[in-house]
């Protein structure tokens, strides 16, 4: 969520903002509300000053034994007034909440305006392999090789489900253990979290109730699985206060992410690109407010490094103010080479969400000589797994079938240097 008061000293720009991120939030009923919300609170104050003053006065003169008769009477009057009112600013602050969670986090200066046509590239790190061969898709190298199914998966589950089989899923288990190794060399904090999590924590990192119709539900318990472990990491720590010098907090959780992907039907219904469950590791931080595009950057750059150690080509891509994501004030995506589709698709995203979830969640941090204020959060894909299954096999791909393994990856399958079809 905004700060309010921001939102209200600075309404031509937070206007503009919303612009930007082609926001469809109505501002004018989000300051009215709020509006309302401060003139009855006001009102209700000075009205339990005036009951609180009325009943020591009435307390003095029943002591005295005088007649208290007339304060009784301006009492009651009082009480009814407040109970009204409290009834009032408890229906405005609920109208209130409800527009307030579907107000983006506003984009940072340095990004671009636009759609996802003003995306612009920062940089891009390997070259794109040159084939003597037409290169093959994933999912044809996968199925050749009996390491990855689609019909099986589809028989127990339904469309855009998957199965990995033999060293398919070996490979699977060792990017995971690659990711999670490399990414704890490097100080973050390994985790198992709940896959399973209340609406309170969907709404505290921002998926609800923006994105609900993206989410699993079950509905009987009151559950919804995550989207991804950034909803579990973010709320660890919710209504706490970090003690002076315990931040920087570096989180990574291996995790099934689960997407109902709605409106997405038609867009990449072949192989592994859009499923309804993949797997991921996720980096997770919370930092000082003055720190957190310090630690954006290095967070990209953790990222990055899990590609150039598998060789895999890939650039860098900072998302413009239509395109990033809902939470953040700045996005950049990791976007991986696939030659079967001789283009880069997104692999990671990174993005600095400032103090949007800390206020959501009431997480603060109590540094020195200063009084409490929000803490900054901010998430990446370190990486999807299922994304990075697939890269390697379009990238590292031989006119034969096979698959070589790259050597950061040999050690986690025992020294296995290459996936070969099978023989006759």
């Amino acid at each position: 969520m905004l700060d309010p008061k921001y939102v209200r000293e600075h309404e031509t720009e937070v206007r503009k903002a919303l612009e930007d991120c082609k926001s469809k939030v109505d501002l004018s009923l989000y300051l009215d509300l709020e509006r309302r919300r401060r003139d009855l609170t006001v009102s209700v104050d000075k009205r339990k000053a005036r009951l609180n003053q009325a009943s020591e006065e009435m307390a003095k003169l029943k002591k005295e034994g005088k007649d208290i008769t007339p304060y009784r009477a301006k009492l009651q009057e009082l009480s009814d007034e407040i109970k009204q009112m409290d009834a009032e600013i408890a229906a405005v602050e609920k109208d209130f909440h409800e527009v307030e969670l579907m107000v983006c986090n506003l984009p940072d200066k340095s990004v671009p305006v636009g759609g996802e046509e003003a995306n612009q590239e920062v940089r891009r790190v390997g070259e794109p392999r040159k084939f003597d061969f037409k290169p093959k898709s994933h999912d044809e190298l996968g199925v050749a090789l009996g390491i990855l199914d689609f019909e099986r998966a589809a028989k127990v589950s339904g469309a855009r489900f998957f199965s990995l089989g033999g060293l398919g899923a070996k490979l699977e288990r060792a990017l995971v253990n690659f990711m999670l190794d490399l990414n704890g060399s490097k100080g973050y904090q390994e985790m198992v979290v709940p896959h399973l999590v209340n609406y309170q924590s969907m709404e505290m990192s921002g998926q609800f109730p923006k994105f609900i119709e993206q989410a699993f539900a079950v509905e009987k318990d009151g559950f919804y699985l995550i989207p991804t472990s950034e909803v579990s990491l973010a709320n660890l720590h919710r209504g706490e206060t970090f003690p002076t010098g315990s931040l920087p907090k570096k989180y990574m959780a291996f995790s099934p992410c689960y997407r109902r992907e709605a409106g997405s039907y038609g867009k990449d219904t072949k192989g592994l690109i859009r499923l309804h469950q993949f797997n991921k590791v996720e980096l997770f931080y919370f930092v000082e407010p003055d720190k957190s595009m310090e630690a954006l950057e290095q967070l990209t750059s953790d990222a990055e490094d899990i590609l150039k150690k598998l060789g895999l080509p890939y650039r860098v891509v900072v998302l413009a103010a239509g395109d990033k994501s809902f939470s953040s004030v700045k996005t950049y995506d990791l976007e991986v080479w696939l030659p079967s589709q001789n283009s880069y698709r997104e692999i990671s995203s990174c993005s600095n969400c400032t103090d949007f979830q800390a206020r959501r969640g009431g997480i603060k941090v109590k540094r020195e000589g200063a009084k409490p204020e929000l803490v900054h959060t901010l998430n990446g894909s370190g990486l999807a797994i299922g994304r990075t299954w697939l890269a390697l096999l379009e990238n590292y791909q031989q006119a034969d079938g096979s698959i070589l393994i790259p050597e950061a990856l040999q050690p986690y399958l025992g020294g296995l240097k290459a996936i070969t079809p099978a023989k006759p």
